[in-house]
């Protein structure tokens, strides 16, 4: 009974055959890229995560007053502004109020 099979190699003048098809789709191959993407964030994240708990308290602290008073500062100018322009608005109202009745 002869094999079904061909043989690998029937004629010496043949090409040689092709490589194997990659293991994976293409698809699989983005999601295992994009893994290693996320690998490498999560890396540069522990990294930046460790550099800080390094850092002393006392400076982070003294960064945090810093803000906390920059922050205050915006605060009372932006109070001040909105303040102002309501007082305006209450000035030319009574203004025009004024003249209409008059």
């Amino acid at each position: 009974m002869a094999d079904p099979r061909p043989h690998p190699h029937p004629h010496p003048q043949q090409q040689p055959p092709q490589p194997p098809p990659s293991l994976c789709t293409p698809l699989e191959q983005e999601v295992l890229d994009e893994y290693t993407r996320v690998l490498s964030n999560l890396n540069k994240l522990s990294s930046h995560l460790a550099s800080l708990a390094d850092r002393p308290a006392a400076e982070i602290l003294d960064g945090l007053r810093l803000l906390e008073r920059k922050t205050s500062l915006v605060c009372t100018l932006l109070k001040a502004s909105v303040y102002s322009i309501v007082l305006q608005q209450q000035v030319y109202g009574g203004d025009e109020d004024g003249d209409g009745g008059g």
